[in-house]
């Protein structure tokens, strides 16, 4: 797996995309939400540079995976750690974990590996009070999830 700069663009774009394919496939859904939301803006990134590291991870995943796209989705624990370890600045961890939070839930459900993912990101991170607010006097109604 390629590294990039602690805390570059690159860095945090590559947590975004692999919360879009954690799930095993890339939806228009995630994209749209991505674009609507300013998703390359707030990483610091040209519109197209987001496609680049999508396309570079994916290469990267396939190589690791023995070119088995079922299984190159999935990136161990470990892996995985080293990752997000690439991003060390507190507000662009919330503002990644944003993204990604987004991105899951794009489409209205979160997959298993999305939410392996999203944990991965608030434990190693630290970001637990950051993910829960409440509704606005609506105590029926789940807590939605919040980052920043």
């Amino acid at each position: 797996m390629r590294s990039y700069p602690v805390n570059s663009p690159e860095a945090a774009a590559r947590i975004v995309a692999l919360t879009m394919l954690a799930d095993g496939h890339l939806s228009q859904n995630e994209f749209d939400v991505l674009h609507r939301g300013g998703g390359s803006a707030t990483l610091g990134l040209e519109p197209d540079r987001l496609h680049d590291v999508l396309l570079a991870l994916c290469e990267d995943l396939l190589h690791g995976a023995g070119l088995e796209w079922s299984q190159a989705c999935k990136v161990d624990p470990h892996a995985l750690s080293s990752l997000m370890a690439e991003i060390d600045e507190p507000g662009l961890r919330q503002r990644v974990l944003a993204l990604c939070l987004q991105v899951a839930e794009a489409d209205q459900h979160v997959s298993e590996g999305e939410s392996l993912l999203l944990t991965q990101a608030v434990e190693q991170w630290g970001l637990q009070a950051h993910m829960f607010i409440e509704r606005d006097a609506v105590p029926h109604e789940r807590p939605r999830l919040h980052a920043g």
